[in-house]
């Protein structure tokens, strides 16, 4: 009996922390529900999408708070990076990103990437500079700039521009979950409360299942 009142009290004290975690989370404050809501890349799962700069310094800074969340996600959610082109070096970085992740290559130079820009100050503007770079990190040179310049990659990149048009994006990073609500650091109130906002959004997404 003594379990079982403990047990009980230790699931009220639980529901309490997430209800207050929740408090005062509501749409057209923390986050933005949009119009149309944008399909999900994979059905079935609760998507969060991360759209991001390399150039970005609020997304350096971020991924040090995002990363160690995004490792603990549940099976139920899958976490997706879309880079964000607005023209000029940001297609040209976003192209980077599609062909690391076309080459199966994306986790495992990711922060080297970050780290190359924002704190070694290379602009990596270039194909056979980020050829140069990569190499240095286990990367095929010949491998990475005929991925690059493929048809493969510029067709993902057409689509990454289409999604954050759809998302309606103006700025970078930024959050989208299931297609349906997007906010940022901004709207949130700061890097650790922008993912107790994708924690809630997670959580009502999964209690609509």
């Amino acid at each position: 009996m003594r379990n079982l009142l403990l047990s009980a009290a230790l699931i009220s004290l639980s529901m309490f922390g997430l209800s207050a975690q929740a408090e005062g989370i509501e749409a057209g404050r923390q986050y933005t529900e949009l119009n149309s809501p944008v399909p999900v890349s994979q059905p079935g799962k609760i998507e969060v999408v991360e759209l991001f700069w390399y150039g970005c310094p609020h997304c350096y800074q971020f991924e040090p708070t995002l990363n160690p969340w995004v490792e603990k996600l549940p099976a139920d959610v899958n976490f997706v990076r879309v880079p964000a082109m607005f023209g000029g070096i940001w297609d040209v970085h976003g192209q980077l990103f599609i062909t690391l992740e076309s080459m199966g290559v994306e986790k495992q130079v990711h922060d080297a990437v970050f780290e190359a820009i924002h704190k070694e100050k290379r602009k990596l503007a270039t194909p056979e500079e980020m050829a140069e770079f990569l190499a240095a990190h286990g990367v095929d040179k010949s491998r990475f700039l005929s991925t690059f310049n493929s048809f493969a990659v510029k067709g993902q990149m057409a689509k990454a521009k289409k999604l954050a048009m759809s998302y309606q994006i103006t700025g970078v990073p930024v959050l989208i979950v299931n297609g349906k609500y997007r906010f940022d650091i901004s709207s949130s109130g700061g890097e650790p409360q922008t993912l107790e906002v994708a924690n809630f959004l997670i959580q009502k997404e999964r209690s609509s299942n």
